[in-house]
């Protein structure tokens, strides 16, 4: 399968700036073709808590629905619905396949007052892949991947991970690739948003903690191939999840 990373500087809380410099984005990689393409978390508006501002609505919907018709794949995308921080993803022809409300919410940042907290966890699969989404901040706690290890072959997270912690972001992806023996895949943004700086640092980790993709800090749509059959055989050949203690 190949996955696409589209790590880009979002135009704060301003959606309709941020659709132009998507829509040129993809126009800029014509050639480029993908399964799945996963974008940042609130991908439209930056991490702001004006819920106003963030919430997707109907038009919102249907850009990303295009976005998937449009390029034939799989669309994971980021925004606020019913006051919850969630990423939604849809299938080459539009249809919702999963929604996930972020669980860990970033009390630091005080979105704990503005959001409400997700509280459930779900495994889908796209391509025959088994896929657990996440968000940012639930990159610290690694309990929320480790419960489901042995059904996952994919996780990913979206987020809004700023560069003066941007070390914790690289180590925690590549630990919870290894500690699970799955694909992790990390999308960042870039550029700055209410005065943060973000340094993007997208990457994938495969099974075995290997990095195959680093966007570090350029702006595009970055793509790489991913294999079940590649879960299958490190897990084969190091069967270490069957040693932990439940």
């Amino acid at each position: 399968m190949k996955v696409g990373l589209f790590q880009y500087d979002i135009s704060w809380e301003d959606k309709a700036s941020s659709k132009k410099r998507i829509l040129s984005i993809l126009d800029s990689n014509k050639r480029s073709k993908m399964d799945w393409i996963i974008f940042p978390e609130m991908t439209l508006t930056g991490f702001s808590m004006d819920t106003k501002k963030t919430e997707l609505d109907v038009e919102d919907i249907k850009f990303f629905n295009s976005i998937a018709k449009d390029q034939s794949a799989y669309v994971s995308f980021g925004g606020v619905m019913d006051d919850r921080n969630v990423v939604l993803t849809v299938s080459p022809d539009g249809t919702l396949i999963n929604k996930y409300s972020k669980v860990h919410l970033f009390g630091y940042g005080d979105e704990t007052s503005h959001y409400k907290p997700g509280d459930r966890t779900e495994v889908f699969e796209i391509m025959g892949l088994r896929v657990l989404p996440s968000i940012c901040y639930d990159l610290r706690f690694s309990y929320q991947f480790w419960d489901h290890a042995v059904a996952v072959d994919v996780f990913f997270v979206i987020a809004s991970w700023p560069k003066t912690r941007s070390e914790h972001w690289k180590t925690l992806l590549k630990a919870r690739a290894i500690e699970n023996q799955s694909y992790f895949i990390g999308v960042n943004r870039i550029g700055v948003g209410a005065k943060l700086e973000y340094s993007g640092d997208s990457a994938v980790h495969g099974p075995f903690g290997e990095e195959l993709l680093n966007c570090r800090d350029k702006e595009g749509l970055f793509v790489v191939d991913i294999s079940k059959g590649e879960v299958a055989k490190v897990r084969r050949e190091y069967p270490f999840l069957s040693d932990r203690k439940k």
